[in-house]
């Protein structure tokens, strides 16, 4: 089967960064589901995986964490899927990954495609999805819907890209919240804005001056999806006493936590693939929250957040995602699709 691998740590503008390769076609067992791909996204766990200071791997490594296509074959084990099936899934990081034409992948942590979206549309949810769904209603604890008034508030910074790009539009539609969003652009605001976001600050100014002046003492919850050692401190003066903070970026120096105490507010963290890394006992979840994912979507609620789409999936258009990825000016989602 057709496979684009890592095989060297290189920057993405090296022609080896990311090669074109044959594998055996797998087979699946156990739990397993066998996908043939027919649409990939892009994410910056593919870049910084892609990137990262480590020795190269003893084979090629096929990465990729974002795809939908057709259940081909079914492990002895499997009961939420047959052959046919459409799906959508984020996959294992301890797995070779969606950037090849077949893949397995546990049926744990997939869901049925929405029916209303292509392939393409499709493949550029779970990853995303999962990840703000985790953030908002398992680590933040965000009451669904949110009830009580006056109505909470949420400040999510960088929320014009994948993770933000439908956290904005659970927050808002789904919680209830007030959704205060972060963006630096006249492009970037207007489309975090159409996803729902009350409210617009530039994350490259005075934050916390920019949320006091909409008349907001506090936030209730702060979601950070982008560099969280510029805006621990930020959230920690905006944080409702008692609130939570979640963010999904690792930080690189030291974050001051005591900012916290006085306030009895949290600070957790939302990593997307725990799941299926530890195989937790409640795995399958992430089988119902996309199989929730998709029947809103299929209602209208949401909507796909995809806004380019590149083809046919190789090695030169991911290198082109990824380099598209490391310039941090994307809006929502890349994706490729037909190898």
């Amino acid at each position: 089967m057709k496979a684009i691998a890592l095989q060297k740590h290189l920057p993405i503008e090296h022609p080896e960064s990311l090669i074109d390769i044959d594998l055996p076609k797998p087979q699946p067992a156990g739990r397993d589901l066998l996908v043939a791909i027919k649409a990939i996204s892009v994410n910056p766990v593919d870049t910084k995986v892609r990137s990262a200071n480590n020795p190269p791997p003893d084979e090629p490594r096929v990465l990729g964490w974002d795809a939908s296509g057709i259940v081909e074959a079914v492990g002895p084990d499997v009961t939420f899927f047959k052959p046919g099936d459409k799906v959508f899934y984020a996959g294992d990081l301890t797995r070779p990954g969606s950037n090849s034409e077949f893949q397995l992948v546990d049926e744990r942590i997939v869901g049925p495609m929405p029916a209303s979206l292509s392939f393409e549309e499709a493949a550029a949810l779970p990853l995303t999805a999962i990840t703000a769904w985790e953030a908002l209603f398992d680590r933040l604890k965000v009451a669904m819907p949110v009830s009580a008034l006056p109505r909470r508030s949420i400040l999510i910074i960088g929320a014009a890209g994948g993770v933000g790009s439908i956290g904005v539009q659970l927050a808002a539609k789904i919680a209830g919240l007030d959704v205060i969003a972060t963006a630096s652009r006249p492009k970037t605001e207007q489309w975090v804005r159409d996803l729902g976001a009350r409210h617009v600050v530039n994350h490259q100014k005075d934050v916390v001056e920019q949320v006091r002046a909409l008349g907001y003492r506090y936030v209730d919850y702060v979601l950070i999806l982008n560099n969280t050692d510029q805006h621990f401190n930020a959230a920690a003066e905006l944080i409702l006493p008692q609130g939570m903070i979640c963010t999904i970026v690792e930080n690189k120096g030291e974050l001051d936590v005591g900012l916290l105490k006085s306030k009895s507010a949290g600070f957790i963290w939302e990593f997307m693939f725990t799941r299926s890394m530890f195989q937790t006992p409640d795995m399958a979840q992430q089988n119902v929250l996309l199989t929730e994912i998709a029947r809103l979507i299929d209602q209208g609620i949401l909507r796909t957040t995809v806004q380019q789409v590149l083809s046919p999936i190789h090695a030169q258009t991911l290198r082109q995602a990824h380099a598209m990825i490391e310039s941090g000016k994307t809006i929502g989602k890349i994706v490729l699709k037909d190898f």
